[in-house]
């Protein structure tokens, strides 16, 4: 007998019970940019390697550990993309949407990093990402932060915080770099082995430490706000209090510097407990430098990107009620009658819009067809055997409540799968099944 092959090692299969809860994210997201007028971009997943050295940064974990890269057979170094930003800048170059515009693009899909997979964290991953050119200001860095928060009301996620802070410009942070080196330099025997290694190539992300030994040592060292120019001074307090006028709750954390280089001035996180030590499940800043850093003419940006699996774990602790089981099951009643039943399964569908209309299909006695129908979790079963064709009728069968079975015309079922598919939808046109 063959091996049984199983799926790569921190790459997952999503079974169909499970994609409802992906559909719920991903429609109450799409519902929230599309209400921002932000429209979706599509990348491919391979990039040249160049891309993400010159992006993400040569002395970077992601680059240095967890790249999945390889020569092709023209012999150019190629890369599963890890991040999203560097190839929304890149096509965004290429394909003149950038110089002199101002552009507010989305786009969705997998990332890959080799890391050691754990809760919430995989090899291949999924992210949603939001990024906008052209914008300057501090206004523009409040409405993703909105656009976030926005989100987490729409999915119904409450167990959220929301850490701010700001990386200056980078000649800011370039004096800022000098002092922090000055302050770990002496103290390099209480470093652990990464931050030894950054302390030459980046000492601002041994601040990010999680390493419990080095807490006192971090706490204490120079803070960057201290460094920061005027206008990077004027543009963070600007942030802080739109959000302010605003209702949205923030904690300043000077330690916040992220984790890739691109980032300056405005960087943030939203971080929760219910998920152990994997906390961060959106996390986005300003980049105004990435684009011409990778070829193009100077233009602000600003973006986040979202977990997509660890957003799901927090929905699933606390399903929002939707699924995608059924509105109807159709049972033809035997052989001679599977013709007219797949006609009026057409048919329905055809006047019905998002009716979800499952066929019996496989043959079969009438008590094993209504247990298939019970278990498709239908909210009806419809039979239309011979009687019912005579009479020019369907049998409507209630399947999760004590409703009497009842016959209907034609016009009467449409109507009434009409009546099923609205009444599925919130009132705020979110879809929550039949029993949510």
């Amino acid at each position: 007998m063959a091996k049984t092959l199983q799926a790569v090692r921190g790459m997952r299969d999503i079974p169909p019970d499970q994609t409802p809860l992906w559909h719920f994210l991903e429609n109450g997201v799409k519902r929230v940019l599309d209400a921002y007028g932000y429209r979706e971009i599509r990348m491919p997943l391979l990039e040249s390697t160049d891309l993400f050295k010159r992006s993400i940064g040569e002395v970077t974990d992601i680059v240095e550990k967890e790249m999945y890269t390889f020569a092709d057979r023209n012999g150019d170094s190629l890369t599963l993309r890890p991040e999203g930003t560097a190839g929304c800048v890149r096509a965004g170059i290429e394909l003149g949407l950038l110089h002199n515009q101002v552009q507010r693009v989305w786009y969705q899909g997998p990332m890959f990093r080799h890391e050691r997979p754990q809760k919430g964290r995989f090899r291949q991953f999924h992210q949603i990402g939001v990024e906008s050119y052209g914008l300057p200001g501090p206004d523009i860095d409040l409405e993703v932060i909105l656009i976030t928060a926005r989100i987490w009301r729409e999915l119904g996620i409450n167990d959220l915080q929301l850490q701010l802070n700001t990386l200056g410009t980078p000649q800011e942070r370039a004096e800022y770099r000098k002092v922090l080196v000055d302050y770990l330099s002496p103290r390099k025997e209480a470093l652990d082995e990464d931050s030894r290694r950054r302390l030459e190539s980046n000492p601002l992300r041994i601040l990010d430490s999680k390493n419990p030994d080095m807490e006192e040592l971090i706490a204490a060292a120079p803070t960057l706000s201290d460094h920061l120019g005027e206008a990077s001074r004027e543009h963070f307090q600007r942030l802080t209090q739109g959000l302010d006028g605003l209702g949205v709750a923030y904690t300043v954390n000077p330690r916040l510097v992220r984790g890739l280089d691109y980032y300056s001035r405005t960087v943030f996180e939203w971080v929760t407990r219910a998920l152990g030590a994997q906390g961060t499940v959106c996390a986005g800043g300003r980049y105004d430098g990435l684009v011409e850093q990778l070829g193009g003419r100077a233009t602000p940006a600003v973006g986040f990107a979202m977990g997509v699996e660890r957003l799901v774990a927090l929905l699933e602790a606390s399903p929002p009620g939707y699924h995608e089981d059924p509105h109807l099951y159709l049972i033809p009643g035997g052989a001679e009658d599977e013709p007219a039943a797949m006609q009026l399964a057409e048919t329905l569908r055809d006047q019905v819009s998002g009716v979800r209309l499952l066929l019996h299909c496989g043959g079969g006695g009438f008590k094993g067809k209504f247990k298939k129908a019970d278990r498709s979790g239908a909210a009806h079963a419809l039979i239309l055997g011979e009687r019912e064709r005579a009479e020019g009728v369907v049998a409507v069968k209630p399947l999760r409540d004590a409703g009497e079975q009842r016959d209907m015309t034609a016009a009467e079922l449409t109507a009434f799968c009409r009546r099923l598919v609205k009444d599925g939808l919130a009132e705020n046109g979110q879809p929550k099944g039949n029993n949510g």
